[in-house]
């Protein structure tokens, strides 16, 4: 893989060489590879076709669970959030011992892997909420929750310049990889002042199906606005509003 640096981007293919842009910007490759027929067929690439049936699987997975959370993730997920999530599935299916290679899956994995998921790397919620927060995945009831207590939004908020007024908003999800199916549910306060004054007791309740046997995800993340003329814009469109996963009860 080479870099164009010339004045003029070419796109196509000329000879063996072709030409494309990506996020990293215009680049150039020389055409090769093996024969698709023998990687389908060859016994010598046995293992290429287990990793590729995983792999397969791990994308499937991600685009459910990002559906899934799709009312969050349209204002709080940068550009790459596809591709890493789609690794970070791959690390959950090779967690499965039960199956052999090349039919591990998400179920039979370890969806507790997901925990911690970032979905915006350029807005991290690790690093822009510091207000302590309880989240909670109460299985029996179906209730996915996330509470928490008072505080002062100036100083447990590392808000991006610009910030005059934020929000806090949840998801709670329950997921079927197997059939892609889902049941979703979220929650948002009221646009609230980034100030010094004490913000109320915030208390979400997301309610998916009782007693679920599927993995659930609780989803935590902030939004950021800025009043203008008396108007609220999101700021700068979302590109630093957090999101992550917070709680996984993979079962």
């Amino acid at each position: 893989m080479a870099r164009q640096k010339g004045i003029i981007k070419l796109k196509g293919t000329i000879g063996d060489i072709t030409f494309y842009k990506t996020q990293d910007g215009h680049l150039a490759r020389e055409k090769g590879g093996i024969d698709a027929s023998r990687i389908k067929n060859d016994p010598a690439f046995q293992r290429t076709r287990e990793n590729g049936s995983e792999f397969g699987r791990a994308g499937k997975a991600g685009k459910i669970l990002r559906t899934a959370l799709r009312a969050l993730l349209l204002n709080s997920a940068d550009g790459r959030m596809v591709s890493r999530l789609t690794q970070k599935m791959v690390q959950v299916i090779q967690a499965d011992l039960i199956s052999v290679r090349g039919l591990r899956n998400v179920i039979d994995g370890e969806a507790e892997l997901l925990a911690g998921f970032e979905f915006n790397i350029r807005g991290k919620l690790g690093t822009s909420l510091f207000a302590p927060f309880v989240g909670v995945i109460d299985r029996v009831t179906g209730n996915i929750t996330v509470d928490l207590a008072s505080f002062i939004p100036a100083n447990m908020i590392a808000a991006p310049s610009g910030t005059t007024h934020f929000k806090i908003i949840s998801a709670g999800a329950e997921v079927d990889f197997e059939a892609e199916t889902f049941v979703e549910a979220h929650s948002e306060t009221a646009i609230l002042p980034w100030d010094t004054t004490a913000t109320a007791v915030i208390s979400q309740t997301n309610a998916v199906t009782p007693a679920s046997t599927k993995p659930l995800f609780l989803a935590l993340g902030v939004e950021f606005y800025q009043e203008v003329n008396g108007q609220m814009y999101p700021l700068k469109n979302g590109a630093f509003n957090p999101l992550a996963l917070v709680q996984v009860s993979g079962l």
